[in-house]
């Protein structure tokens, strides 16, 4: 699928848009997987053509990262995002990075303050950076995300603030929009925000957060969503990843 794998992750996910063609990131948490554990995953993943995995967490407190992303490039070609929680979650070995702005909040730190001081490592690295426009969405409970970043998420039922947000983050330049639940979301995003938000941008949208069977998964991408997301639910049945792999491939 990626013949070069460097700077082509974020062309393949235009072109699949283009196409019409929905694509399934696994959220790995380094913290959540043993070695035989994530084994098991990535096999699963292999074998339902899971398009991508993205790694990281709000807060890793074991030094996790750089033995789940080896693990993974040594068991699976599918390409490894970074999905950093925090400006320390670096890792040269991944194939890319989401590189966020947290546009949802208004905390000046995780909007700008963290990517100056990140962004000339990330200039000398080989990774790919992914720049996106990411959106606390409340999900009923208050998360690890919305704490560590101390930040309001945007209210559930709110779709005007959400769709005003991610055309502000288009505006300004950014690549992708990730709408998000936080980690162990009691509720996914509603249909009726991505479908709001997906109408009123061009760029690729993701969503993630509380999406824990096949039927919400084929909601959120029947919504507008162009990449989804999950990791808890899988986390929990692995036979997951294999019933929505068929609803993406389909």
């Amino acid at each position: 699928m990626f013949a070069n794998k460097m700077n082509d992750i974020y062309t393949y996910i235009l072109q699949s848009k283009k196409e019409g063609k929905k694509l399934f990131a696994i959220l790995i948490d380094p913290d959540k997987q043993d070695k035989t554990k994530l084994s098991s995953v990535i096999k699963e993943a292999n074998k339902n053509k899971v398009t991508f995995f993205f790694v990281g967490g709000s807060l890793l407190t074991n030094d996790s990262l750089d033995i789940a992303i080896s693990t993974i490039k040594e068991n699976s070609d599918i390409p490894v995002i970074l999905f950093p929680g925090n400006a320390m979650q670096l890792n040269n070995k991944a194939d890319g990075i989401l590189f966020l702005s947290l546009i949802s909040g208004r905390n000046p730190e995780m909007l700008i303050g963290k990517q100056v001081i990140t962004a000339p490592i990330l200039k000398k690295s080989t990774l790919e950076v992914l720049s996106t426009g990411y959106m606390l969405i409340d999900s009923g409970k208050s998360t690890t995300a919305s704490y560590i970043s101390n930040t309001t998420p945007i209210p559930h039922d709110k779709n005007e603030i959400a769709v005003c947000t991610a055309i502000a983050g288009e505006m300004l330049g950014m690549n992708l929009i990730f709408m998000d639940g936080g980690s162990g979301a009691i509720n996914p995003i509603s249909n009726e925000m991505i479908k709001s938000v997906s109408e009123q941008i061009d760029c690729p949208l993701i969503i993630g957060g509380g999406i824990n069977s096949s039927y919400q998964a084929i909601e959120k991408l029947n919504a507008g969503a162009d990449i989804i997301v999950v990791g808890n639910a899988i986390e929990k049945d692995k036979k997951l990843i294999s019933e929505i792999a068929n609803i993406v491939h389909s």
